[in-house]
């Protein structure tokens, strides 16, 4: 039908969106490939380069939960531009940075800026668009989200090798500038709701650092001794108890509270926020091990490790749009659990390899995981909010980003344990870095000897990845098995932003 299809403003608006929040998503990785050189020049260990990186992600995960809030209080518009501000303020300060403690200082702001811009942007697209093409919308904004791990490392090596580590935060300035142009141009202003709740301080008390201190537990875990030392179950468990004490909180608050819980009372958005964890597990755990595999079991540079992983950007980029529209047409239920099938069958080669597996057959499964990925994510995604209440998309798409990063930092760490605990059994101690990780360079006289080695510590690794894709058939199955476009056929069209 005519009126389900993208009109320009909506095309226009979904660009506007992806020029912002490709910033986050390449920033996300983009200083993965610096790390060596960052220790180099201010003198710091691997221990405490890591907080760049750490400190970042743990920034995104605080300030998800007040997504909702700040959109129903101050009005899409100005917490898009606000958030790319602070973001962008943040980047300037992080290439001016003199030491490590203030690098680490102003990643932290960078972070506090680019947790709101992903769940804001999909909040903006899903207003201006109605329930019915929400397939095709979410397509839009997850190709950022796709291509961002691919490009990052391939730019963030390029930038350092040719130029200088400080242009890996200076290059989201001019981004930066022209999302702020086009966000006042096209971003309609909106209304906040004189309704709204305050904000909910004691929901902000207790859930922001809970996922702070899981998110850390996690990363903790992808050292000595995994989920099982002390210090690990420790922050986990604080991290746990204060989640759990803020959803007991949020069930007497109702939709006061600051993610409503009892979203996760229907069914769709239920089973489709299972699914987002497990494909975050899946997605940003493979992210970091695939590169991983290229450098430390093969002995490529980081920008070619980057070039390496860009047929599954292709295959992603290929297959979201036609899984948005399908999805639209014959609802997530039908699209998704093929989605997981090909993920998984793109990833039993890795469980295969061996010291000279060709990188051909590493690119062709690659590109059919990216198929995989392209058909699982964006359209699970779509399904949590089709059904909803306009007023709740909002909050249920902050929680569901929330989801998915929770996921991915669940996958990352899970998979680095495994690795780990797979090259310390398999390696003699003269192969491995320093510390037991992964870190380092091998010498080239002896790495022909560890290569099968290192090969086996990675395939046991992506079993571990395997089985996880194919946990995703199960919820996948109970997505809907109606198209989005029915689910509201007879609801009113699409107001504007509010």
């Amino acid at each position: 039908m005519a009126d389900d299809r993208l009109d320009r403003d909506v095309i226009v608006l979904g660009l506007v969106v992806v020029c912002g929040t490709v910033m986050v998503i390449l920033d996300t990785t983009i200083v993965n490939v610096a790390l060596r050189t960052l220790g180099t020049d201010f003198h710091a260990g691997l221990a405490t380069i890591q907080w760049v990186v750490t400190g970042y992600l743990l920034a995104l995960a605080t300030v998800i939960p007040l997504t909702g809030w700040a959109i129903d209080r101050f009005g899409a518009r100005r917490v898009w531009t606000t958030s790319i501000a602070l973001f962008v303020l943040g980047s300037a300060l992080a290439g001016s940075a003199w030491s490590i403690e203030t690098l680490i200082a102003f990643r932290v702001v960078q972070g506090l800026g680019g947790g709101m811009l992903m769940p804001t942007g999909m909040a903006i697209l899903t207003m201006a668009a109605g329930p019915r093409r929400m397939g095709r919308v979410m397509s839009i904004v997850g190709v950022p989200m796709l291509l961002g791990p691919v490009f990052g490392p391939v730019v963030g090596g390029w930038l350092v090798q040719r130029a200088d580590w400080r242009w890996i935060f200076f290059v989201n300035l001019p981004v930066g500038a022209a999302a702020l142009l086009l966000a006042w141009w096209k971003i309609p202003p909106g209304r906040p709701r004189e309704d709204g709740a305050a904000l909910d301080l004691r929901g902000l008390v207790l859930l922001s650092p809970g996922f702070v201190l899981l998110i850390y537990g996690l990363s903790r875990a992808s050292g000595s001794g995994g989920f099982g030392h002390p210090a690990t179950i420790a922050w986990l468990t604080a991290g746990a108890l204060l989640v759990a004490a803020f959803v007991a909180h949020a069930a007497r608050r109702g939709d006061r509270a600051l993610i409503d819980v009892r979203l996760y009372r229907d069914r769709t958005y239920a089973t489709a926020s299972v699914v987002a964890f497990l494909v975050g597990t899946v997605m940003l755990g493979s992210t970091l091990l695939i590169p991983l595999y290229y450098q430390v079991g093969r002995g490529e540079g980081a920008l070619t490790a980057g070039l390496l992983m860009a047929p599954q950007g292709i295959g992603a980029a290929l297959s979201m749009p036609l899984a948005g529209m399908l999805t639209d047409r014959f609802g997530a239920g039908r699209v998704v659990p093929f989605g997981a099938v090909v993920l998984t069958l793109g990833t039993i080669p890795f469980t295969q390899l061996h010291a000279g597996t060709s990188f051909a057959l590493l690119g062709g499964a690659m590109f059919v995981r990216g198929l995989g990925i392209g058909a699982t994510m964006m359209p699970s995604m779509s399904a949590a909010v089709a059904t909803l209440d306009r007023a709740a998309v909002p909050r249920a798409s902050s929680a569901l980003n929330i989801i998915l990063q929770l996921g991915g930092s669940f996958g990352a760490a899970l998979l680095a344990v495994v690795l780990s605990r797979e090259l310390t059994e398999r390696l003699p101690a003269a192969g491995r870095a320093p510390g037991g990780g992964v870190g380092g360079d091998i010498p080239a006289r002896i790495r022909p000897l560890l290569a099968p080695h290192l090969a086996d510590a990675f395939s046991v690794t992506f079993w571990v990845a395997l089985a996880l894709g194919a946990a995703l058939v199960v919820p996948a199955c109970l997505l809907p098995h109606r198209g989005t476009r029915d689910l509201n056929a007879d609801g009113p069209p699409p107001p504007g932003l509010g």
